[in-house]
C-alpha cells in the first residue's frame, strides 16, 4: 500500500506539471487554432535563462525567476509577431511545420549557448523531508504541486473574469464575432503565445529544481504533453488539468508495476495505450467541443 501510495503521489506531481504545460497548448489552439510543437523548447529555455541569471549572474533566485517570466512573455509576443502572424491564412499544416521547426531552432540555440551536460539547479526547495502517514514526502513536491495548483487557479479566473481574458474567449469562438465587438484578434494572438511561454517557463524552472539538475532532455517533456492535451480536449482548460493528472498517475503506476515485468518501457508506453483506448469511444477528447460539419 505504502509503495501505490508513493506512485500516486509521484503522478500527482508530474501530473500536475503536465497540466500547467498543457494549459499553454490549449490557450493557443483556442485562439489560434495551432498546436504548439515549441511547448517543450520553451520549457527547456526557461529554465535555462532562470539558471544563467541565479548562477552566473549571481542574481537572487526570486529577482531571476521574475526576469525570466519577463523574458519569456516578450519572446512569446515576438514569436507570434515574426514568426505565426506572417503565417495567417496559410494551411494548418504549414504552421504546424513553422512551431515544428521553431522547435528545432530554440534546442539548437539551447545546446550552443550551455551545451547538452547536465547543469546542477539551485537548490530551491527545502531538503528535508515532510512525513504524511506513512510516507516521507520531499518538500519539493510539496511546493511544486501547490504551487502549479494555484497558477492553474488563478488563470481559470482570468480566463473566466479578466476583460483580457473574455476577449480569448471571444476570439476562441469566433474570430469574426470578436472582430466586430471591437477586440484586437492580434492582440489576443500575441498575449495567448506570451501566456503559453510563461507557462511553459514556470513549468521548466519547477521541474529542474524538483529534479535538482537541467539538460537538453528536458525539452521531450513537451511532447509528453501531447497526449495529455489530445485525452482532456484541444480546446479544454479543465480538461487540460485533468488530463495531465491523469497520464502523470498512470505513467507512475506503469513504471512501478509493470516496468519490472517487462523489462523497462511500460512507463512511457501505457498513458498512449490509454488515450487510444479513450479516442475511440470520444474521439474529441474527455472534454473536447464536438464539431459537427454540414457536407
Amino acid at each position: 500500500m505504502e509503495f501505490l501510495l508513493q506512485l500516486v503521489l509521484n503522478g500527482i506531481v508530474s501530473g500536475s506539471i503536465y497540466s500547467l504545460v498543457a494549459l499553454g497548448f490549449v490557450v493557443i489552439y483556442k485562439s489560434t487554432s495551432v498546436l504548439n510543437f515549441a511547448q517543450g523548447e520553451f520549457m527547456m529555455l526557461g529554465a535555462y535563462v532562470c539558471l544563467a541569471l541565479a548562477v552566473q549572474y549571481h542574481l537572487p533566485f526570486a529577482v531571476a525567476f521574475l526576469v525570466t517570466m519577463a523574458f519569456m512573455a516578450l519572446l512569446g509576443i515576438l514569436t507570434e509577431r515574426l514568426v505565426l502572424r506572417p503565417m495567417i491564412g496559410e494551411p494548418v499544416i504549414s504552421l504546424i511545420m513553422v512551431t515544428l521547426g521553431l522547435s528545432a531552432l530554440l534546442k539548437a540555440i539551447v545546446q550552443a549557448i550551455w551545451g547538452t551536460d547536465l547543469r546542477p539547479f539551485p537548490a530551491i526547495f527545502p531538503v528535508e523531508p515532510v512525513q504524511i502517514g506513512p510516507l516521507p514526502v520531499s518538500q519539493g513536491y510539496l511546493y511544486g504541486t501547490g504551487g502549479v495548483a494555484v497558477l492553474l487557479l488563478l488563470f481559470s479566473l482570468f480566463f473566466k473574469f479578466t476583460r483580457s481574458g473574455i476577449a480569448m474567449r471571444a476570439t476562441a469562438f469566433s474570430q469574426q464575432v470578436a472582430l466586430s465587438m471591437g477586440i484586437s484578434v492580434k492582440r489576443i494572438f500575441a498575449l495567448s503565445w506570451s501566456i503559453a511561454a510563461v507557462v511553459s517557463a514556470i513549468g521548466g524552472v519547477l521541474l529542474a529544481g524538483i529534479r535538482g539538475g537541467l539538460d537538453s532532455a528536458l525539452a521531450l517533456f513537451g511532447l509528453k504533453v501531447v497526449p495529455v492535451v489530445i485525452l482532456g480536449g484541444l480546446d479544454s482548460i479543465g480538461g487540460a488539468i485533468l488530463g495531465g493528472l491523469i497520464m502523470g498517475v498512470l505513467e507512475n503506476l506503469a513504471g512501478g508495476y509493470l516496468d519490472p515485468l517487462v523489462g523497462g518501457g511500460a512507463k512511457e508506453v501505457a498513458p498512449f495505450i490509454v488515450l487510444v483506448l479513450i479516442l475511440s469511444v470520444r474521439p474529441y477528447g474527455l472534454f473536447g467541443k464536438v464539431k459537427i460539419e454540414r457536407v
